[in-house]
């Protein structure tokens, strides 16, 4: 049975790491304390070198170990030790400053805002309005590299993916699935509603921080003039 410690719930997962779950549910504040916890848990590795790095989600961390060198029982106990030193954290706790994203809205680069305003009786104009007022907390990272899951779209325009996803997406597609919108770094298949593209660039390996967005990140859409 999960290991109940604190609020947070340690499990095994597999024969090397541990799922540290703090709900069930997409949360600002979960995915807070999930990237608090992976944070503390990678400034000790240096000095607890069995324990890989942590990766946060919505509302848990994956804590991969060394089975050679720790047991699940000494892993948990050292997960159970950083829970218990957190610091409050919070979905209002910025990381880093806010991040202005320019986006043309609409178009060949939004084949999908239309059809987006259809479904909930809006104009696109309306659309725009919701989507760019919006202020969004990066969820987590994945899918591709440097794609961030963002947190915070209005109700309103929240829209179910695509019944049939595409075979290309251009990089820089904005889009919304389900209550989330996101930024397509590169160009790949994909099955959100695109709704605007931007020429800002999500993802470069050879920058020193490749991704342009972090989990907790901060971020606006502005629309381009």
């Amino acid at each position: 049975m999960p290991e109940r410690v604190g609020e947070p719930v340690i499990a095994p997962f597999g024969d090397a790491a541990l799922l540290v779950t703090f709900g069930d549910r997409a949360d600002p504040d979960l995915t807070a304390r999930a990237g608090a916890l992976a944070r503390l848990l990678d400034e000790r590795r240096p000095a607890s070198p069995a324990v890989g790095r942590a990766v946060p989600a919505h509302a848990t961390v994956l804590v991969p170990f060394d089975p050679l060198a720790m047991d699940a029982t000494a892993a948990a106990e050292l997960v159970r030790h950083a829970v218990g030193t957190m610091t409050g954290a919070s979905g209002s706790d910025a990381a880093g400053d806010l991040i202005d994203i320019p986006v043309r809205y609409g178009g060949s680069d939004g084949p999908d805002l239309e059809e987006v305003a259809e479904r909930h009786g809006l104009s696109a104009a309306d659309v725009i309005d919701l989507h760019a007022g919006a202020r969004y907390r990066v969820l987590f990272l994945g899918f591709a590299p440097g794609f961030a899951y963002l947190g915070g779209l209005p109700d309103a325009i929240a829209t179910p993916r695509r019944l049939s996803p595409r075979e290309r997406v251009p990089a820089g597609s904005v889009g919304i699935a389900g209550e989330q919108t996101g930024v397509y770094p590169l160009s790949m298949p994909g099955g959100w509603n695109l709704i605007g593209r931007t020429d800002a660039v999500l993802f470069d390996p050879l920058r020193a921080d490749p991704a342009l967005l972090k989990p907790g990140s901060a971020v606006r859409f502005v629309p381009a003039r």
